[in-house]
């Protein structure tokens, strides 16, 4: 009994410690006047006093918490150093630049495609005052804001009509909502697939009133599968391309000219949902062949949905292309007002269009240039960082190496499909045995450092290399890496 009671008598000391420490902390009025803050935070820049002082509240709430769980908390000057730190975060803003150097293209994290110049100064003009949205300057009349881009959709694929609206998840939720709601669609069960963020295709689909008519098995579906679900009641039959995984093995299933000439025997129309968005010939860049939208339109599909943000290179949207009879029943579904995109993804996605069609995209579409980027010029520059890099990182125990390595396409598209690249890794040199533990940095910590610099770099990890792919990095950022990692060791 003695025992526990002297145990119970060691704990409240420590709990009574704890309380006392978290007490000595100074309040939030003390530290919003003190003047080495102050001057602190004045160095940068303005920003409203809520954001000091939630800081200051953000920090000593972090304080409290170390205190009663018996850790040491931070002294003055640590406070200080904190607080300032939390400023200058929140006066940032929190969507920002980030260089991509994990050798992923089409990163969804990071954003997806990048944006062409055209795209890009086509945004800046139409968002520097008003626009002929749903303007028609010929007639002044009001328009529809489909027409800016109806026509290079109409060209580009082929299809008679086009729609678009904010996603390619929108595109197949609407499609089915105008054409299917209250009746079946057939689709198979080796295409019932999760998307980013947790979101199955089979719940996205059922929000449209639809009822989803699974056939086949995971791996194998026949064309006799669908025939045979075919009911007065079925409204449509959806075709799915597995464009983020790859099913291989004993795996079957009905070409789309095949499912077509089944739809279209029992007026069914068929709907392709193509995800990726290729337009043109992956496999020129070594690479699978993806199907392209030209190729789904000229096979008889009635429509296909596709996004503007993978291989098609532009910014975040869902295209729906084909019969012009079905796409005016889609575009006057009430739905359509809640998933319109806006005039910057409009014009950004016209000026992509537009380079589609001209030929261009190798060249003056980012997603394009990263695919067909030789071996040889990723070589050249992989080599030029590790040259200018080594002399920075061996102060601090790190080197700089080159190593072979792939490039994956990523954001959905080409699942498994890779392209061959030379990376520039950090990894510990041997030198580091002889440095003190504080003038040595882990490449962990680097990272770190990295992703927190303006702008953010974010590499790829792999034990103890942190890896740096040029394929994603465009050649403008080269001399934001040499700057970024000093800066990094710096602050390590």
């Amino acid at each position: 009994m003695a025992r526990k009671n002297t145990r119970r008598t060691q704990g409240q000391h420590v709990e009574s410690a704890s309380v006392s420490a978290a007490r000595a902390l100074p309040s939030v009025d003390e530290l919003a006047r003190d003047a080495d803050l102050l001057a602190s935070a004045a160095t940068l820049g303005d920003f409203p006093r809520q954001v000091l002082i939630q800081a200051i509240r953000e920090t000593l709430a972090a304080a409290r918490a170390q205190a009663v769980s018996g850790m040491p908390i931070p002294d003055r000057i640590h406070l200080i150093e904190q607080i300032t730190a939390a400023v200058a975060n929140q006066s940032q803003p929190s969507l920002r630049r980030v260089v991509n150097a994990t050798g992923v293209i089409l990163n969804t994290n990071l954003g997806r495609a990048p944006l062409a110049d055209a795209a890009i100064q086509a945004i800046t003009s139409v968002a520097r005052g008003y626009s002929n949205l749903e303007y028609d300057l010929a007639d002044g009349m009001r328009a529809s804001r489909m027409a800016h881009i109806r026509h290079w959709l109409r060209m580009l694929t082929g299809a008679e009509d086009a729609l678009v609206v904010n996603n390619n998840a929108a595109a197949i939720l609407l499609t089915l909502a105008a054409l299917a709601s209250g009746r079946d669609v057939i689709i198979s069960r080796g295409e019932l697939v999760e998307i980013g963020g947790g979101f199955r295709i089979p719940d996205v689909l059922r929000q449209s009133g639809a009822h989803l008519i699974e056939v086949g098995t995971t791996n194998r579906t026949y064309l006799r599968d669908y025939a045979e679900a075919i009911t007065h009641e079925t409204a449509a039959i959806l075709l799915v391309h597995p464009s983020n995984f790859r099913l291989v093995g004993f795996t079957t299933s009905p070409a789309l000219s095949e499912l077509v000439a089944l739809a279209h025997s029992h007026d069914v129309p068929l709907i392709h949902d193509l995800g990726s968005g290729a337009v043109m010939p992956t496999e020129r860049w070594g690479l699978a062949h993806e199907p392209t939208v030209q190729e789904s339109i000229a096979a008889g599909a009635d429509l296909v949905c596709f996004s503007g943000d993978k291989l098609m290179g532009g910014p975040q949207a869902g295209i729906i292309a084909g019969a012009a009879s079905a796409l005016a029943m889609i575009e006057h579904h009430p739905l359509v007002r809640a998933v319109r995109i806006d005039k910057l993804t409009l014009v950004a996605l016209e000026a992509t269009l537009r380079l589609q069609a001209q030929g261009s995209a190798v060249h003056d579409i980012p997603v394009w240039s990263m695919i067909s980027m030789s071996i040889a010029e990723i070589e050249v520059r992989a080599k030029k960082w590790a040259e200018e890099w080594d002399a920075v990182l061996r102060p601090r125990g790190l080197e700089a190496t080159i190593l072979p390595g792939e490039s994956t396409v990523g954001g959905g598209s080409l699942p498994g499909e890779t392209l061959p690249t030379v990376l520039c890794g950090v990894r510990p040199h041997t030198a580091a045995l002889r440095l003190s533990p504080s003038q040595v940095t882990s490449v962990t910590t680097l990272a770190a450092d990295l992703r927190r610099g303006q702008p953010a770099i974010v590499a790829r990890l792999s034990r103890d290399l942190l890896l740096f792919d040029p394929r994603t990095v465009s050649r403008d950022e080269d001399g934001l890496l040499l700057s970024a990692i000093r800066q990094a060791l710096a602050r390590a």
